[in-house]
């Protein structure tokens, strides 16, 4: 014995099945009309032939419309015409017939109504119109019956207010449709009064329509069939002046790509001499002057990083022997007096200083070869950050500057080249200490899943509007004339900048005049990971934003972004969102 389900499942699963059923429709037709938008804003093409086709649609449509509807009103109008004087010749003639009778019973008035409508109904020359006449009397239902020829019962096509009106002595029309002698039909109703001697009957003309809506209907079908070919062929014609004005532009745009690329050599096809021939030939010109000047500016850079790498090697076996004999000269400076004893220690610091400037050339060269090398490891930063703090100690105990830290109790680990990143802090916290006006620098340190962030914040002279943007760069100096306290080389936030960028890191910046600056390392946890936030803001807490942004002289942020852009623009509270402008 089998039981059946119960409603209650069976509907659950229909409506789960609908459910289903409409969630895939809605994602193909969502998917669908993702591609098309995209087609649509890609194309060019696509946009022109498909602007072309509703303008010529509509165009088009309108004048359709507009003959076709001329065509029947000329039809409908030749028939009113053509039935108001069979109308008029009949309305007298059949009252011809009936004067001669002064009362409705007399016995011969039906025959001669019969005979009068047979007769106005074969003085039709076309037998087969299937035109209709009938002769009724309002006034006399019962003594005189309705007659037509043929015959067929017309009173439904005879509507209350047509008889209304013929009855008030009126020749009044109507359009109706019915069924007299074979299939439904729509038909003009024409009626006229006709007076008797004993009073007044009516006289209607049924004409069918059947050959003006025909002819109508083949001259619509014409105008449609016409409008919808002319539409094809604009199309046709707009998709193919497209295609020729496209095609070039598009040619144009895949050899700017190649171009961009470093396939310095692709040039345009020039065929002709018209407007698209000359844009070919002007491209290929700039294109060649360019390449020229790419040539000759690689040219250059190679024998300026040439240059500066063999004259930094070259330097080295001087240094060494003038290093030698330096250390003498300052390992005895006791037993000089005390100007040339001092000399010595002037001539000790400049030959540290000298030999550190020929370390950063070398370094600058590697990265301008190309030739520079992340080692990546696992790495502790809080360490690091110590490292760091214990060899500048020294520096900021001088110039009375005190170093804060604000690390993580937990070890810091990231995938990072330990000896670049400790080069990066220690250029960052020694600019920090030698801006610092004597009050204190801060240190941070901060992660999250996928990146770790550093800190670098002094409350100095800060940076003034404009700064921002040449603080990156080699030898740059924000005040000239201010003594170093640290004896650098002009080059250790170049080389910074470019230690993030190889690891594939931020290194931004941010100040404001009598604020001080802020620096931040951003480094992704991973080695290879793309970044996207930081956990760390660029802009301190204790920063006063005045209303209106850097318009007003407020603070800026500038650094390097992802692909070597800069940051630049009121630094966001999160640090995460920056509007880029490529360098």
């Amino acid at each position: 014995m089998s039981t059946s389900p119960p409603p209650q499942n069976t509907t659950a699963r229909r409506l789960a099945a609908g459910r289903e059923v409409w969630r895939v429709l809605s994602g193909r037709a969502a998917r669908l009309l993702a591609r098309a938008h995209q087609t649509w804003r890609r194309s060019l093409q696509v946009r022109v032939v498909t602007i072309t086709l509703v303008a010529s649609s509509l165009l088009v449509g309108g004048f359709a419309y507009l003959i076709a509807d001329k065509i029947t009103t000329i039809l409908l109008d030749n028939a009113r015409t053509d039935v108001q004087l069979r109308l008029k010749g009949g309305a007298g003639y059949a009252a011809k017939q009936v004067s001669l009778y002064g009362q409705p019973q007399e016995a011969q008035l039906q025959e001669t109504i019969e005979g009068t409508v047979n007769y106005l109904a074969g003085g039709d020359p076309q037998q087969t119109s299937g035109v209709v006449v009938a002769i009724t009397a309002a006034d006399y239902p019962t003594m005189i019956q309705t007659r037509t020829a043929p015959a067929a019962n017309v009173q439904p096509l005879i509507s209350k207010e047509l008889r209304a009106a013929v009855a008030s002595g009126k020749v009044a029309s109507q359009i109706q449709t019915g069924r007299l002698t074979g299939e439904q039909t729509k038909y003009l109703v024409y009626g006229s009064p006709v007076p008797t001697r004993f009073g007044q009957i009516e006289l209607y003309y049924l004409v069918p329509l059947t050959r003006q809506d025909t002819t109508a209907a083949d001259a619509r079908a014409t105008v449609v069939g016409t409008g919808i070919a002319l539409v094809i062929l604009l199309g046709l014609l707009a998709a193919l002046v497209t295609r020729l004005v496209v095609n070039p532009v598009r040619v144009a745009a895949r050899t700017a790509q190649r171009l961009s690329a470093g396939l310095l050599d692709q040039r345009m096809v020039v065929n002709g001499e018209d407007d698209l021939a000359l844009l070919a030939a002007s491209f290929n010109q700039m294109a060649t002057n360019l390449q020229r000047q790419i040539l000759r500016l690689e040219e250059m850079s190679r024998l300026q990083r040439r240059f500066t790498s063999d004259v930094s090697h070259e330097l080295r076996t001087p240094l060494t022997t003038v290093r030698m004999a330096a250390d003498l000269i300052f390992a005895e400076r006791d037993e000089f007096d005390p100007a040339v004893a001092r000399s010595a220690e002037l001539l000790q610091a400049e030959l540290d200083r000298f030999e550190e400037l020929l370390t950063d050339l070398l370094e600058i060269s590697r990265f301008d070869a190309g030739f520079a090398m992340l080692d990546a490891e696992p790495t502790d930063l809080v360490p690091v950050v110590h490292r760091v703090v214990d060899r500048l100690a020294g520096l900021a105990e001088r110039v009375g500057v005190e170093i804060e830290l604000d690390l993580p109790s937990t070890p810091v680990i990231a995938e990072v080249d330990p000896r670049r990143v400790e080069r990066v802090l220690r250029n960052l916290v020694g600019n920090a200490v030698e801006h610092g006006e004597a009050r204190p620098v801060l240190i941070t340190l901060g992660i999250d899943e996928t990146a770790v962030a550093l800190t670098v914040r002094d409350h100095g002279v800060g940076l003034k509007v404009g700064e921002e943007k040449l603080v990156f760069n080699r030898f740059w100096r924000a005040d000239p004339s201010r003594a170093r306290q640290t004896g650098g080389t002009g080059l250790g936030l170049s080389i910074s900048l470019e230690d993030a960028r190889l690891h594939g890191g931020w290194l931004e910046a941010w100040g404001a005049p009598g604020q001080g600056a802020q620096f931040r390392l951003t480094l992704p946890a991973r080695a290879g990971d793309r970044l996207t936030t930081s956990p760390l803001r660029l802009v301190p807490a204790d920063a006063a934003l005045p209303f209106g942004g850097p318009r007003d002289g407020g603070p800026l942020a500038i650094g390097p972004g992802s692909g070597g852009a800069l940051a630049i623009g009121p630094a966001p509270a999160d640090g995460g969102e920056r509007q880029e402008v490529r360098s």
